[in-house]
């Protein structure tokens, strides 16, 4: 038995915005967001296209959006840190929030927001939780803004390491799910006793798609695989070239530091023949190579006259 992909967009999709995901949807949802609480009784899953009608942004696609009884959530997985991809997440939260209401309706129709996103790589390096979530607060003390109708939450998948034998909790099980169910070669025997985690495997194996659907699905995983190592090799290249550069720098400023300690010398030696009150070496080193050898110029002069 092999399974597809749950990280490309194709089989994300497949799995949890089709006809047949909305158990599926539900006990992922209450189990990443709720801890494991039944908040989401029902939902509906809906078109995920958000056309944008500001200039200057991008068509933007979610991956899952469903209208719940808890509010309205906006999914997606993501497995390239692309430029623009933080601004693209609120974007589609803050988009998602303001067509709710058409022309004229009172703003107490409004219901909350979340935009879940997984991602295939880490985006906060500062934080150590595996599922991060932001919300509007007061920027000096920290104080919850009175609504929290718009919620960011994250899910860094690299930063989840829990083992197949080590799983307890519904919500570890799904993000193993999500991370693994492609090296998979049967479902774990403590997935089975959960139905919609059952469901989700079933829909996931290769077994259930068509030639075509095959065949997309391999294209975009060539295409991830392909992005994954131009963004491998730009970063080589940079760094390749960073180190030419330092080693570049280093060399000339060992040769300024050279030529600035022959001049310092040579400016000791000339005032001491002159009979001069010799230069502290401290306050030489503070001038640039122009002002010693304008200074060694200068004495040599003296001597000379």
């Amino acid at each position: 038995m092999h399974f597809i992909n749950p990280k490309t967009d194709f089989a994300f999709k497949r799995i949890f915005g089709g006809e047949r995901s909305k158990d599926i949807l539900i006990s992922f949802l209450n189990a990443i967001l709720y801890q494991e609480q039944a908040v989401i009784e029902d939902l509906e899953i809906l078109n995920p296209y958000l056309a944008p009608k500001i200039r200057g942004i991008k068509d933007t696609y979610l991956d899952v959006k469903a209208k719940t009884t808890a509010g309205e959530v906006i999914i997606e997985m993501q497995v390239l840190n692309v430029e623009g991809f933080e601004k693209r997440i609120l974007y589609n939260a803050a988009k998602t929030y303001s067509t709710q209401l058409a022309t004229g309706e009172d703003y107490t129709l409004l219901n909350p927001v979340i935009a879940l996103t997984l991602t295939d790589f880490i985006l906060f390096e500062e934080l150590s939780p595996l599922i991060s979530r932001f919300i509007l607060k007061e920027k000096d003390y920290l104080v919850d803004y009175p609504i929290h109708d718009i919620e960011l939450v994250f899910v860094e998948l690299p930063k989840f390491e829990i083992p197949l034998e080590a799983l307890e909790h519904l919500w570890e099980k799904w993000i193993f799910f999500i991370k693994h169910a492609r090296q998979l070669e049967e479902i774990p025997e403590s997935f089975q006793q959960e139905p919609a985690l059952k469901q989700a495997f079933e829909i996931a194996n290769e077994a259930n798609l068509n030639k075509e659907e095959l065949e997309d699905l391999e294209k975009r995983e060539i295409f991830i695989h392909d992005q994954r190592n131009a963004i491998k090799r730009a970063l080589k290249q940079g760094m390749e070239q960073g180190i030419q550069k330092g080693m570049e720098q280093g060399i000339q400023k060992g040769m300024e530091q050279e030529r600035s300690a022959q001049l310092i010398s040579n400016i000791r030696l000339f005032q001491k023949l002159l009979k001069q009150t010799v230069s502290p070496e401290a306050e030489l080193k503070e001038k640039s190579l122009e002002q010693l050898q304008e200074l060694v110029t200068k004495l040599e002069q003296e001597l000379q006259g």
